[in-house]
C-alpha cells in the first residue's frame, strides 16, 4: 500500500484487504496551475501508485489520495491551530466536496483507477464548536477534518461515500481489486 495512512489500512483490513507492505510514496503533491480538484487527486492517486510500484517491482500496489474542496480551493492538512480555525470558519454552515480516488498497478504493470465525489453539509459552528475542534487536534495529519471523530456531530448531511470520505471509497476499491484479478 503506497500510503500511510492508517485509516486507508483500517478501511482495507474492513474489507479483507491486508497490505503485505506500507511504502508511502514521496511525491511532489503541488497543485498545479489551473488544476482542478478532481483531476488533482486522480494525479495524486495515479503518481503515488506508479512511484510505489516501481519501489516495489512484482508486487500489487495500492494508493489513494483524499481531498476536501469548497468550489475549487483544494483545502490541505492544516500545519496549525490557526489553519485549522480558518478551515472550521470557512466549513461552517456550508456544503463541500471530498474527492477521494484509489489507483492499483498490479504486479503485471496494468493500472486501474476509479474517483468519487461526496458531498458533506455542515451545520452552522458557534466559535465555542470551533475552538473545542480545533483544540482537541483530531483534525492533525487529515485533509480538512476527520469525519470519523468528533466532526461527524457537525455533519447535517452526507451524499456520497462515507468511507471515500474516511480516506478510501471501499465500494469502488474492492471492486477495482476483483476486476483486476485481485483477491
Amino acid at each position: 500500500m503506497a500510503s500511510g495512512s492508517p485509516q486507508r489500512k483500517a478501511l482495507l483490513e474492513k474489507v479483507g484487504f491486508v497490505p503485505k507492505k506500507i511504502c508511502p510514496a514521496d511525491i511532489d503533491e503541488s497543485v498545479r496551475q489551473y488544476e482542478k480538484p478532481v483531476a488533482y487527486v486522480k494525479r495524486m492517486a495515479r503518481e503515488k501508485a506508479l512511484k510505489a510500484a516501481q519501489e516495489n517491482r512484482g508486487e500489487n500496489v495500492l494508493a489513494g489520495d483524499t481531498v476536501v474542496c469548497v468550489g475549487r480551493r483544494i483545502l490541505h492538512k492544516s500545519r496549525n491551530d490557526d489553519e485549522q480555525r480558518e478551515v472550521m470558519e470557512l466549513l461552517s454552515g456550508r456544503a463541500c466536496k471530498v474527492i477521494s480516488a484509489v489507483c492499483v498497478v498490479r504486479r503485471d504493470g496494468k493500472v486501474g483507477a476509479r474517483c468519487v465525489t461526496s458531498k458533506v453539509v455542515t451545520k452552522k459552528l458557534s466559535k465555542q464548536e470551533i475552538d473545542d475542534y480545533v483544540n482537541g487536534h483530531e483534525w492533525v495529519g487529515c485533509c480538512g477534518y476527520k469525519i470519523e471523530g468528533s466532526f461527524e456531530a457537525f455533519v447535517r448531511q452526507i451524499i456520497g461515500s462515507y468511507s471515500g470520505i474516511v480516506g478510501l471509497p471501499l465500494f469502488e476499491t474492492v471492486n477495482l481489486l476483483k476486476g483486476m484479478g485481485i483477491k
